[in-house]
């Protein structure tokens, strides 16, 4: 996996730092604080991998079009990185509703939190599935 880009997007404290497993497996990862930084990045640089959390919009900005945090970015990526495997991360509460999102939007995995980096190791070296 040496020659792989993991784009993080890190937009709550809930976020684990893999940063460790994700140097020990070869990838290289690129963090991200906010949505307007990886969108303007992505045009850029594609990456192999997008790890995100999911945070579904209630009655929120993302409410009415948008399910999820995650909407607008990953239309963008169907563009520029139509084969970036996405990996989600997911409160219990909110993993009902991120079905609504992989209908729209393949994703490779959703992992509820909280996540360990084995569980994560696992779906990034395809021998777990993390559906």
């Amino acid at each position: 996996m040496s020659d792989t880009t993991l784009f993080s997007i890190l937009e709550s404290p809930t976020h684990p730092d893999f940063s460790a497993l994700y140097r020990r497996l070869g990838i290289c990862q690129i963090e991200f604080r906010s949505m307007r930084r990886v969108m303007s990045e992505l045009k850029r640089q594609q990456p192999d991998i997008v790890v995100a959390e999911f945070f579904y919009g209630y009655a929120n900005n993302y409410a009415g079009i948008n399910i999820s945090n995650l909407d607008v970015f990953l239309f963008s990526l169907q563009k520029y990185a139509p084969e970036a495997r996405v990996i989600v991360l997911v409160e219990k509460s909110e993993r009902e509703y991120v079905d609504k999102l992989n209908e729209i939007f393949p994703l490779h995995a959703v992992l509820v939190q909280p996540v360990e980096g084995s569980q994560l190791e696992l779906v990034l070296t395809g021998r777990g599935s993390g559906k």
